[in-house]
């Protein structure tokens, strides 16, 4: 019994000892961002400002909060049942009230209805297929969702076959159908998932592959759906921070989701 206690006294301290440096971490990579979006801004003056999301996958609820008290509001995470438990958890409840989850998981579609049920969903940005769209589209209405739900579609950028997202050839279809055939769906931008090698290959700062497909295939959705480039948000996620930002701050980048926690 006295080694339990002890045992669950050192992982309390923990806990909190990792909360208490939240705030400075975060702050380390908001300074980031700033000085990656000054370049950006020092070469284009009409360069949007990037959109921090902490990624609180496997994170307890006591972080997410830390991080929520420092200012963060938006926050992603991967898996659906861990997802919906710590959303409802008591204290994120009433402790960050207006808190923003992306959802940015692979999603299969008999989760929908799952998903459907964590508190402050603001957008899915894994929607792959249209058979997904649809499945997403019907768990919205039945689950008496109130507004759209924001998703973005998720595109296979670099062609590994172990990672998801739809094909350049199927984007375009996809897209029309989220807008034409999903009256409970919003599409507001594209996601992806960056190759590693390939951020490691242009470290020395020559541009990154994968978001120029990124932003090449937004330039061609837009034309075709006849919206403004600044209308759509560009996701881009990858665990080389340092270097991910010089990219995106470079080629100004509309939406920055990375991992600060």
């Amino acid at each position: 019994m006295a080694e339990s206690q002890a045992s669950s006294s050192t992982s309390e301290e923990s806990l909190r000892s990792a909360a208490a440096v939240v705030p400075q971490k975060l702050q380390t990579v908001l300074d980031r961002i700033v000085r990656a979006t000054a370049e950006c801004k020092s070469v284009r003056g009409d360069a949007p400002d990037p959109r921090l999301v902490a990624v609180s996958k496997t994170k307890p609820a006591d972080l997410v909060i830390a991080a929520y008290r420092a200012g963060q509001r938006h926050f992603g995470e991967n898996y659906v049942k861990e997802f919906v438990e710590k959303s409802n958890a008591e204290r994120v409840v009433s402790d960050a009230p207006d808190i923003k989850w992306h959802f940015i998981g692979h999603l299969q579609r008999n989760k929908c209805k799952q998903l459907l049920g964590a508190r402050g969903l603001w957008v899915v940005e894994t929607v792959d297929s249209e058979r997904l769209a649809t499945a997403l589209d019907s768990a919205c209405q039945s689950s008496g969702r109130q507004e759209p739900l924001r998703v973005l579609v998720q595109l296979n950028t670099s062609g590994e076959d172990n990672k998801h997202g739809c094909s350049r050839e199927d984007l375009l279809p996809l897209v029309r159908h989220v807008r034409e055939a999903c009256s409970h769906l919003t599409f507001c931008g594209l996601m992806t998932i960056g190759a590693l090698a390939q951020s490691l290959q242009n470290s020395t700062g020559n541009p990154n592959s994968d978001f120029e497909v990124l932003t090449a295939c937004r330039t061609e959705v837009c034309q075709v759906i006849d919206v403004e480039p600044s209308a759509l948000d560009l996701s881009m996620y990858n665990s080389l921070l340092q270097i991910l930002l010089f990219q995106l701050g470079r080629l100004c980048c509309q939406v920055l989701w990375l991992a600060p926690c």
